[in-house]
């Protein structure tokens, strides 16, 4: 016997399938994830405690696994439907990105990131590794924390990218806040990054700021192209120095 949750699961599961997501409230969205590791147990009232506990759907995604059990109806268990989807829409989009170029698909680059590193509590610094033919290679989170002059370590960053033997770089960070705009630090450290990365012959294309669904880039607003030119020119000075001496 079917119990009495059954057909407003299936009416919820009919109109994803005719009509997307369209219409849906995000607590729908998370209602039906719950449903797949609850098979006999309401999930609406659940569901709605979890938007209404973490203030939003990427805020739900991304909240621990304890910080979910915390809330009365998720546990161990129906969670999964939750971890999973965000697993595969960060997968979804590491696959479009890679082995494309990151400088004309900007769109697939930025809703990668977003969807990596928006609504964390923490600030993260992610480097995309890519080829000579500006193809990613891979990506990875180098550090945790808020991001100072002091915690984002160049020859780090460096060692890695000639441990991939990668030929450039795209350095990507998130704003807690949701506010993109870069702080005095952000603009200390891409400075020593560029500068570092192009005394070993490694180019920088970009460092991203991601905010809430909005980012700051430093390539579009000229400052990466200023920071190459800066440190042409101290080597200049540098050459021209050496040869008075």
């Amino acid at each position: 016997m079917a119990h009495k949750d059954e057909g407003h699961r299936y009416r919820l599961r009919e109109r994803f399938l005719s009509g997307g997501l369209e219409g849906f409230h995000d607590y729908e969205v998370i209602e039906l994830l719950l449903t797949l590791g609850t098979p006999r147990k309401d999930c609406k009232e659940t569901a709605k405690a979890a938007v209404k506990a973490f203030k939003s759907l990427p805020a739900v995604f991304d909240a621990s696994e304890d910080e979910l059990c915390k809330i009365n109806g998720i546990g161990p268990k129906n969670l999964f439907g939750i971890k999973f989807v965000k697993a595969v829409a960060e997968r979804y989009h590491e696959k479009k990105l890679l082995d494309k170029d990151p400088l004309t698909n900007s769109r697939d680059l930025f809703d990668y990131l977003y969807s990596s590193m928006a609504s964390k509590d923490r600030e993260c610094f992610k480097v995309l590794y890519l080829d000579a033919r500006n193809r990613v290679l891979v990506s990875e989170v180098l550090f945790q924390g808020t991001l100072t002059a002091s915690s984002v370590y160049p020859r780090e960053v460096v060692k890695s990218a000639l441990n991939r033997r990668a030929a450039a770089v795209i350095f990507a960070h998130n704003h807690p806040s949701g506010d993109p705009e870069p702080s005095a630090a952000d603009f200390t450290v891409t400075r020593q990054l560029v500068f570092a990365c192009m005394t070993m012959g490694i180019t920088v294309h970009e460092h991203l700021v991601i905010g809430d669904q909005v980012y700051f880039s430093f390539a579009d607003h000229g400052h990466i192209s200023r920071m190459c030119k800066e440190f042409q020119e101290d080597i200049s000075k540098w050459a021209a120095s050496n040869e008075q001496r």
